[in-house]
Formats: structure tokens, sequence, C-alpha cells
């Protein structure tokens, strides 16, 4: 059971609702960690502004995928790793690409520098080697693209310590840290 209480279609606000239907309307869904996120009307519009706009970039979805996967492993939140493993395999990642995300690489060989470089931010954050952002760039990526990376790892950061904060109960097909 979640520490923080869940905001549910009946508990919520005016301004809940609304969140709410712009949510189902995009996702066709509001998963539980947005709903955690409601309880401040205010931090929910400013997660999902951020996330809007982050997707505007220039990664591709499959990369911003393996990014979360590699951070939320590293982060040892359950429901980020279900949550991503899901939306992974909606994406187009296979069972044994998710596997590699989830341990810090990638079979595709430019995204495993995005995924390795991701990871080394979280768990170092963001003290990375200057040799790490030549490899990215030696890689193709652009500064665009690392600030992006870094962008991305800082947002999923964020939902892992909301997932691990609040407990949230996982609705998504759970999968096991290990």
């Amino acid at each position: 059971m979640s520490r923080i209480n869940l905001v549910t279609n009946e508990t919520a606000t005016t301004e809940q609702l609304e969140l709410f239907n712009a949510i189902q309307s995009q996702l066709g869904v509001v998963p539980n960690f947005l709903k955690i996120f409601a309880n401040s009307p205010a931090a929910l519009r400013s997660f999902l502004g951020f996330y809007s706009i982050a997707h505007e970039g220039t990664l591709d979805g499959l990369t911003r995928e393996r990014i979360a996967l590699a951070v939320a492993q590293q982060n040892s939140c359950e429901y980020c790793v279900s949550a991503h493993t899901a939306l992974g395999e909606k994406a187009g990642l296979s069972t044994d690409e998710i596997t590699a995300n989830r341990a810090g690489s990638s079979q595709d060989a430019k995204a495993a520098i995005a995924v390795k470089l991701a990871r080394s931010i979280a768990e170092h954050k963001g003290e990375i080697a200057t040799a790490e952002l030549i490899e990215a760039r030696n890689a193709g990526f652009s500064d665009s693209d690392i600030v992006e990376i870094i962008t991305h790892v800082g947002l999923n950061y964020l939902t892992n310590i909301l997932g691990k904060a609040s407990r949230v109960e996982i609705d998504f097909p759970k999968v096991s840290l290990n």
C-alpha cells in the first residue's frame, strides 16, 4: 500500500480531474505514480510540462526508454523498472535489450554509449569523467544530445525517488529488481 495517498477520480478536485483527463487522453490511463504526483497539482503540472518538453528533443523514444530502464535499475525503483519494461516492450525493445539496458548497456552500439553515460551520471550524481563525454561525442552524440541524456536522467531520477518514497502500488506487470 502506498505511503502517500493516491488521488482518485472520486477524491480529486476539479483541477486534479482536468489533469487526469489530459493524461488519460494521451496515455489511455492515469498511472499510479501520477496519482501520487496529483497530491500537488503544481508538482504534477511541472512534471508533465518537463516530461513533454524533454520528449521534444533529438533523442529517439527507444533511447529514452533505455535510459529510463538503466536509471530505474540503478536507483532500485521497482515501480519504474516495471513501468519502463512495459513501455519499452510497447515501443519495440526486446526482452534481451531490456535486460541489457537494466545492466547499463545496449545491443545497439550507439545506444550502449548513451545508456552507459546515463548510468554513470546517476551513479556519480553528475560527477562524470571527461573521457565519458569524449566517448559520447565519438559515438555521434552532440552536446545537445548529451544535455538531453542528462535531462532524462534527472527526469527519471525524479520519478524513481517519488516511486520509492511513496512505495506506490505497481500498476504495470510487476518486474523484480534482481
